[in-house]
């Protein structure tokens, strides 16, 4: 069993960020108008794009880390759940819904979990050249890319509550909308909705382009995992439907499922 730290975790990220980005590419390498999808056992569609950016990141976490156990959203079968210790969580390809339609805001999402919570991790965006990135306790960053050229990162932070009168910006699913998430952002004072796709709403959070995203529906962690920790990492929050913490790791009788989740600019807000 290893433990990663933060500290051994940041002199990983400028190769794993090379890794995503890699993974990316082969993505976008893909013709989308002839590539073949078929369908999981839970109707969620994987395409030959998803496999590809697969096998990249398992490759590449091989030689970088291959002591560090690795539960990726297109190899759970190989998974030994219960994760001791730290390991890597990887969605391949985040809103392959998107990809497939023609859409640009899909990701390649990879955390590094130690006891149970997200520690690192990147959300990057490769049609939109930008990816986020952070370590928890180390701050986060907003890096763009073109190809395998990674640019300059840039700080970020998530954004305060908003003072009264002023709107709460909400990131909001064009794929997955549910009656919860709208009552909740309903209850939010002016609430403004800004529909974005994938865990780019993560990046949105963490950047301080919106306050909020709430999923009142079941994902898995491999969707929240990266985000999570790269809003954390930012000053923000990312907390079950009641204000707890999530774990992962911890595989239960449905599989890895979060029922549901709440990300928080501001920390503050989750105690309102």
């Amino acid at each position: 069993m290893r433990i990663i730290d933060a500290e051994a975790a940041s002199r990983l990220m400028e190769p794993l960020t090379a890794l995503v980005v890699k993974a990316g590419e082969a993505i976008l390498s893909v013709n989308r108008a002839a590539m073949r999808i078929d369908g999981k056992q839970d109707g969620s569609p994987v395409t030959e794009a998803d496999l590809a950016a697969d096998h990249i990141i398992a490759d590449g976490l091989a030689r970088l880390a291959g002591d560090v156990p690795t539960l990726s959203e297109e190899r759970t079968e190989l998974a030994s759940p219960s994760f001791d210790g730290s390991f890597f969580l990887i969605d391949p390809l985040d809103g392959t819904k998107e990809f497939v339609a023609g859409r640009d805001e899909f990701t390649v999402n990879l955390a590094l979990v130690t006891s149970g919570v997200p520690l690192l991790g990147i959300v990057s965006a490769p049609a939109l050249g930008l990816l986020w990135r952070g370590i928890v306790g180390r701050g986060a960053e907003r890096v763009s890319f073109d190809g395998a050229t990674i640019g300059v990162a840039e700080p970020i932070h998530t954004r305060k509550l908003p003072a009264q009168g002023e709107p709460w910006i909400a990131a909001v699913s064009r794929s997955h909308g549910d009656p919860r998430s709208e009552a909740f952002i309903d209850n939010r004072p002016n609430a403004v909705r800004r529909t974005v796709g994938s865990a780019v709403k993560f990046g949105r959070i963490a950047e301080g382009s919106a306050d909020i995203y709430p999923r009142f529906g079941p994902t898995c962690e491999w969707d929240v995992g990266a985000g999570s920790a790269v809003v954390t990492a930012a000053g923000g929050k990312v907390t079950d439907g009641k204000g707890g913490e999530l774990r992962f790791g911890e595989r239960h009788a449905s599989g890895f499922i979060i029922p549901e989740f709440i990300a928080w600019g501001d920390p503050r807000a989750a105690k309102l």
